[in-house]
């Protein structure tokens, strides 16, 4: 809604941000602004380009990594399903951070969700 913080967040991050700071795409910038006024989770993969605002507002944040591994601790998958799906979004060119969910799992074993 144009007029409300939210909204004032979003243009910053999408056109002129803070100085050492630089603009961001529309999907990230909205789902900053809307978790920061929410107290949400910012759950994206573009650690690039979120990182710094995420600790600067003080943002629970989640990768895909982590909500597969949250799934498969819960027994929701097994880590044969989880590769599939892994297959899958990174034949759609998704950007994981790892060739497979074995792969993130073998990195992320010792971390509890």
């Amino acid at each position: 809604m144009v007029g409300t913080d939210t909204y004032e967040l979003y243009r910053k991050l999408t056109s002129h941000p803070d100085p050492g700071h630089k603009i961001i795409g529309c999907g990230e910038a909205a789902s900053i602004s809307l978790a920061k006024e929410k107290q949400g989770i910012l759950a994206s993969n573009n650690l690039r380009d979120i990182s710094a605002y995420v600790t600067e507002y003080g943002l629970s944040h989640l990768t895909t990594g982590d909500i597969m591994k949250m799934a498969f601790d819960a027994g929701y998958i097994n880590e044969a399903q989880g590769n599939t799906i892994w297959a899958n979004m990174l034949a759609r060119k998704r950007k994981l951070g790892y060739r497979s969910f074995s792969d993130y799992l073998a990195k992320h074993q010792s971390e509890k969700s």
